[in-house]
């Protein structure tokens, strides 16, 4: 599509708008949002979303708005993937929850700086360069692979540790939250909270996201308008997705594998297409090759059934209740542990119990070996160290009577 300059201008201040209006209006004043506050603004955000392609589809006609659709779909499926990693992040700095929305907002407002970069870079790349396709059609089906063999988080996680180190070495932390500040007084000297270091985390992990999401809107269209913002209305409203579906994010068990079909899809889709377009010297004589072109229609047709199929075998698994009661146990452990024999004793007492409650499904939901739970190791070693805490503070009531 042919965009006129005034309204791409138009649509960057709206977007703008939008995260300005997220930040003054909900993020400005730490506090945890409730379910229904999330519900209705990711409904919010997504009705925005769904009129602004029905927009596209009046204006730029069938092609355009089916584009939009598609690309809007897949890089919604994959930031709700990204919020996998942003959990686990913000488990291990163990952010408070009040804080957790500005520390999101920060990591949407990087994504779309970065991937605003890389959409246009990318862009040029695939309008000067025809073999572009195979490149990123390999990307994709590498980043597929990848995906199946569960790998893409921990190596997501990984880089991120390299740069924390770096930043650790580099400057003086603290370590305990100031706030939400990033930066506080130790000793009457200046230091970085924890706070900063889960924003490199997040922003780090947004690059690598970016790098993984961006060809596989490129193989759904190259207008770089309907990137752009299929791109950007995906990652808005995240942040109150993240807390509406905190609670499925560990039931999705099967997404990536929804997720790497998706990705190796759009990858063939890709190849096809630059076999169509074929130029390289060693490949037919630089002469274009007459195969199958996959339609965009076909494509949102298949992305859709995908993730409907993966979601609700996901939701309705053993497997996915398991790990969802293993996720709500850890967090129940570490804030039982977190709050410290100190604070409120009803409240310790309504930690343990929530927890003994999340071990009991567990027992049920995974007998016999309890192969889910040997698989992970940190877990067991965390509730051993709750029960223990638990003996103590027994023990100590005894003691005092």
């Amino acid at each position: 599509m042919d965009i006129a300059g005034w309204v791409w201008g138009l649509t960057v201040v709206g977007l703008v708008g939008l995260l300005a209006f997220d930040f003054f209006a909900h993020v400005r004043k730490a506090h945890v949002p409730t379910l229904r506050e999330a519900a209705i603004w990711s409904a919010g955000y997504v009705g925005i979303a769904v009129l602004f392609g029905i927009g596209m589809l009046v204006f730029g006609g069938v092609d355009a708005g089916s584009e939009y659709f598609a690309g809007y779909v897949t890089e919604k499926a994959l930031s709700v993937d990204n919020l996998f990693v942003f959990l686990v992040i913000m488990a291990g700095f163990r952010v408070p929850p009040e804080d957790q929305q500005k520390v999101l907002l920060f990591g949407i407002a990087f994504a779309l700086i970065a991937r605003t970069g890389f959409i246009f870079l990318g862009a040029a790349f695939i309008h000067t360069f025809a073999w572009a396709f195979y490149i990123l059609g390999l990307i994709l089906l590498l980043t597929a692979g990848s995906m199946l063999r569960s790998a893409s988080g921990d190596e997501a996680l990984q880089a991120d540790n390299v740069v924390i180190r770096l930043a650790r070495r580099i400057i003086r932390t603290s370590d305990h939250y100031d706030g939400d500040k990033l930066f506080t007084m130790v000793d009457g000297r200046r230091a970085m909270t924890p706070m900063l270091l889960v924003m490199v985390a997040i922003a780090g992990t947004d690059v690598i996201f970016a790098l993984d999401s961006l060809p596989a809107i490129f193989g759904l269209t190259r207008d770089t308008y309907i990137v752009f913002t299929a791109t950007a209305f995906s990652l808005l409203g995240l942040r109150q997705l993240y807390f509406l579906i905190q609670g499925l994010l560990d039931r999705l068990v099967y997404l990536s594998y929804g997720l790497s079909v998706i990705l190796g899809f759009i990858g063939v889709k890709l190849v096809l297409h630059g076999l169509n377009e074929n130029n390289v010297p060693f490949i037919n004589s630089a002469e274009p090759v007459e195969v199958v072109e996959i339609g965009t229609g076909m494509s949102l047709v298949v992305i859709v059934a995908v993730l409907a199929i993966t979601v609700t075998v996901s939701l309705l698994s053993r497997r996915g209740r398991t790990q969802a009661a293993m996720a709500n146990a850890r967090r129940y452990a570490t804030a039982y542990l977190d709050i410290g024999a100190g604070h409120s004793a009803a409240e310790r007492e309504r930690l343990f119990a929530m927890l003994v409650n999340e071990c009991d499904q567990i027992v049920e939901l995974d007998p016999g070996d309890g192969k889910q739970v040997r698989e992970d190791p940190d877990l067991i070693d965390l509730l051993d160290r709750a029960t223990a805490d638990r003996q103590r503070d027994g023990d100590d009531q005894i003691r005092s009577r």
